[in-house]
């Protein structure tokens, strides 16, 4: 739970950085911000993939390339573009999407790993340590401000420049969602109450677990076949596209872009489907009806997932009382993460899902945005809102 005034705060102008690894990509930002009246004046990125044998190898090795991509980013900052006020050092916001206890706002200890990851020495470590050690290793004077997770991010920075945004919604390699709740309808906050009167939740809904939740034999499949077995089932469910376990013999074999691909081919001669089935599974000379039924397993497969994740948005609205025409107050749903930036098809049908379950309507009031680089900006926000500097003039 993050106090609500923590996250709008504006209070501070300068360079600061975000590292946002969520999954098997991650992205380096610096944002120039100008204050409470200025917002973000300038932002750049860029982004690299993890490589696998990283996913499973050791803390120092995972975090020393994440420094070190950093400490090139950092290298190539412009001078005519970014400013920072005299004296004081740029600081880094750490948006670390895996599960963590969190013990303050700039420290955490990692619980487990999800995603694909699997690095036991860095478990029960706090990951600012762990990150800090290789920035050091790496040259960077870079103190690390915030620890958030990207929904929290993504919910942040949509708020900096719309405060209708209540929801956020992560669809990438994993998924998660965050909301704004009032703090009197939290039973387990015992502590004073915010002077907005509101706080974020963050639900972790990856790992949702209920008796209602339809899982198939192919999602029992996969749980086996997964680092985590047993855990993070509902975002296992909701990301099915990854496999298609009926038909192939090797386990995550197929990754979402092939099927995305897949499923966007518009060729007559569905030609995009015969080469992927090619060079993904060694598939050759598919005939146009085998590649027909392809992408409609496609289609069933990132219907049901992209339905679920509707069905997760619409129970928060329901929380929220704003599932029908009774609170006209507009509502924007902050949505980051690749799959719902790069597959259409999915995209298109969770917004269709979502306009079907609430009814015309009540759609009206409800808007679903792409928020770019929401988490990595939410992050540097939230840096600037717990700057040290900020805690030396207090």
């Amino acid at each position: 739970m993050v106090r609500e005034e923590e996250e709008e705060s504006r209070s501070d102008e300068g360079v600061f950085y975000a590292l946002d690894l969520g999954g098997t990509n991650f992205r380096v930002l610096r944002v120039q911000l100008g204050g409470k009246a200025g917002g973000v004046v300038h932002q750049e990125f860029t982004e690299a993939s993890i490589p696998p044998a990283l996913m499973g190898g050791t803390s120092d090795a995972l975090f020393n390339y994440i420094a070190e991509k950093l400490a090139n980013f950092v290298a190539a900052e412009e001078e005519q573009k970014f400013h920072q006020p005299p004296g004081r050092q740029r600081e880094l916001g750490f948006t670390f999407s895996f599960p963590v206890m969190q013990t303050s706002i700039n420290s955490g200890t990692l619980i487990r790993w999800t995603k694909g990851f699997s690095i036991s020495d860095a478990v029960g470590q706090d990951v600012v340590a762990e990150l800090t050690k290789a920035l050091q290793r790496k040259g960077v004077e870079m103190p690390v401000a915030a620890l958030v997770n990207d929904t929290i991010g993504t919910l942040a920075g949509g708020r900096y420049t719309n405060k209708d945004v209540a929801v956020a919604v992560i669809l990438g390699t994993g998924t998660n969602a965050a909301y704004v709740e009032r703090a009197q309808a939290i039973p387990k906050w015992h502590g004073p109450l915010p002077k907005s009167g509101e706080m974020v939740i963050n639900m972790e809904w990856g790992n949702f677990r209920s008796l209602h939740l339809p899982l198939m034999e192919y999602d029992h499949a996969m749980d086996v076949e997964s680092l985590n077995p047993g855990e993070q089932i509902s975002e296992e469910a909701a990301f099915f596209g990854d496999e298609v376990h009926a038909k192939l013999k090797i386990s995550f074999i197929l990754r979402t872009p092939d099927m995305s691909a897949m499923h966007h081919d518009t060729s007559s001669d569905l030609r995009v489907v015969g080469q992927k089935l090619k060079d993904v599974l060694e598939i050759s000379n598919t005939s146009l009806k085998k590649s027909r039924i392809v992408v409609k397993l496609c289609n069933i497969v990132t219907a049901r997932g992209a339905r679920l994740a509707a069905a997760g948005v619409l129970g928060i609205l329901k929380k929220m009382g704003r599932d029908s025409l009774k609170d006209p107050q507009k509502t924007v749903v902050a949505m980051d993460g690749g799959l719902y930036e790069h597959y259409a098809e999915y995209r298109g049908c969770l917004e269709n899902t979502l306009r079907e379950l609430v009814g015309e309507e009540t759609a009206s009031s409800i808007v679903v945005e792409h928020s770019n680089d929401g988490s990595g900006i939410g992050a540097a926000l939230l840096t600037a809102s717990h700057s040290l500097y900020l805690k030396d003039k207090s």
